[in-house]
């Protein structure tokens, strides 16, 4: 059976980054085909227009599909189904689908949705992507503009829940697999610290937080999460089991793609044959704990093996399997390590050759 596409879901509230996000994920794709579904409604469609603009061979005018009758978690079966079976029934199927949310809905009843039948065996959800506007936030405003999200609402027809914002924001937050504070460039450095400490305190356990300018995230940072959330919907409670609505208009910084990714260091280790897959892996779950390591990902040697031992990690959750004989190649292990700067290289260097 073929593998399941993976689908990321970006939810956030107006303002909060999520076009910039996509748009510097999308020029910075590294040959991923990625398909893009926009929440978009009301008469304006303008983040279509935004991102038809980025001009990328990896995202064409025909992948991109505008979703414009109102909040994409009051009308899941009209539009959203369809659409993805539209996409799944391509012959040139896209390697990885994007989905940004109105910031008025609710993720819940979107993530459930990929356990429709002919949805279900095709796709998963890779996971589950949560910009905030960290000066917003931080200043308990959740949205720098709420007159914007309240008119946003007004807009809405099919909207069929009335959540506060507060409520929506914990909503967002809870179904989270990672959480990116978003304009961590207007807080200090005291600020973003603390405001990422209560985030990661209000989310669930693994939820990675992580901060940005410009929405500019590695894109083997952001995609790639392989968690799978449709099968894990109980620990993603829904604070509030009502519906509500919301847009990104991001104030059109059309200059994302000048900002690096200062925020962001990666590196390679490099060491011999381990004799223990099993082993290792735990040895990398403990350094990634040790160290706030996002990603961590490379080829193993084991000994006797004549197979490569393919290794990725998550936060702490390692997964390996044996992919490829080494054939000519050198029986050497080489992981890359991802990270936010400021990562103790050395050490973790030492706790991985270990």
């Amino acid at each position: 059976m073929p593998a399941k596409i993976p689908a990321t879901v970006v939810t956030g509230f107006l303002g909060a980054g999520k076009t910039t996000l996509i748009r510097h994920m999308l020029q910075n794709a590294e040959g991923k085909k990625i398909a893009l579904i926009i929440n978009e409604f009301g008469d304006l469609g303008v983040d279509g227009d935004i991102l038809k603009g980025c001009g990328e061979e990896t995202c064409t005018e025909d992948d991109i599909v505008e979703l414009s009758n109102g909040c994409i978690c009051c009308t899941v079966a009209d539009d959203f189904i369809p659409t993805m079976e539209m996409l799944l029934s391509r012959d040139d199927k896209p390697d990885h689908i994007v989905i940004e949310t109105s910031g008025l809905a609710l993720p819940q009843p979107l993530v459930r949705a990929f356990n429709w039948p002919g949805i279900s065996t095709k796709v998963t959800v890779d996971g589950v992507v949560t910009v905030v506007d960290g000066r917003a936030v931080h200043d308990g405003q959740f949205a720098h503009n709420v007159a914007a999200v309240d008119a946003q609402r007004a807009q809405d027809e099919n909207l069929d829940h009335e959540t506060p914002l507060s409520e929506l924001f914990e909503d967002q937050v809870a179904c989270a697999d990672m959480i990116v504070v978003n304009k961590a460039d207007l807080l200090s450095e005291d600020e973003a610290g603390a405001l990422t400490t209560r985030l990661k305190t209000e989310s669930r356990d693994g939820v990675q937080v992580v901060k940005a300018s410009m929405g500019a995230l590695p894109v083997d940072v952001l995609l790639g999460q392989g968690i799978g959330a449709e099968t894990d919907l109980a620990s993603r409670h829904e604070v509030h089991h009502r519906h509500h609505h919301d847009d990104d208009d991001d104030h059109h910084h059309d200059h994302a793609h000048e900002h690096g990714h200062d925020e962001f260091e990666s590196f390679i280790v490099a060491r011999g044959e381990i004799t223990d897959a099993n082993a290792f892996a735990e040895q990398v779950a403990d350094t990634i704990r040790a160290n706030n390591i996002l990603r961590l990902k490379g080829f193993v040697a084991v000994t006797g093996k004549p197979m490569r031992l393919t290794l990725q990690a998550v936060g702490p959750r390692v997964d390996t399997y044996f992919d490829q004989p080494f054939g000519d190649a050198p029986r050497e292990t080489r992981l890359v390590v991802i990270g936010e700067a400021g990562l103790d290289q050395a050490a973790i260097s030492a706790a991985l050759q270990a």
